[in-house]
């Protein structure tokens, strides 16, 4: 049985899909869900880089905090009262996702896809494809 569902969410048009139906099948299921977003730089990382620019790594966590946030009241609009908005951090998307679901007994993820094909695909790789792959627990991917 579904009692906690990670979905994963990075602002973009896929993973708002991704929240849409992590949203639907929480509230069908009755299930706690928490929306998870990886930072693939650190602040302490960013700041031993050449590049370190505290604006733009300022900006980016407010555009995170704005997409968890825009995500939690989607849910909470739908009557859901079990939502949790986290981030965690990661150079590899799909891994992180997959050890936070793990580490948190999360025993389903939900995650968006572009749906790349062909070159693109293996070009730009798919955290889709690897948390299917790779996780513990069932994967629902949406696109």
């Amino acid at each position: 049985m579904i009692r906690k569902i990670l979905c994963a969410t990075d602002g973009s048009t896929a993973s708002a899909k991704a929240v849409d139906a992590a949203v639907e099948l929480a509230s069908q299921l009755g299930a706690a869900l928490t929306f998870v977003t990886v930072e693939r730089v650190t602040v302490e990382k960013a700041a031993n880089s050449a590049f370190w620019d505290s604006q733009v790594l300022d900006l980016a966590v407010a555009q995170t905090h704005r997409d968890l946030s825009a995500a939690a009241a989607k849910a909470r609009n739908a009557g859901l009262t079990q939502v949790q908005c986290v981030t965690t951090q990661g150079g590899n998307v799909a891994a992180a996702i997959i050890d936070y679901a793990e580490k948190n007994g999360f025993d389903h993820i939900v995650t968006g896809s572009l749906g790349r094909t062909g070159l693109a695909r293996l070009m730009l790789g798919s955290v889709a494809a690897d948390v299917v792959a790779k996780a513990h627990c069932p994967v629902t991917v949406v696109r």
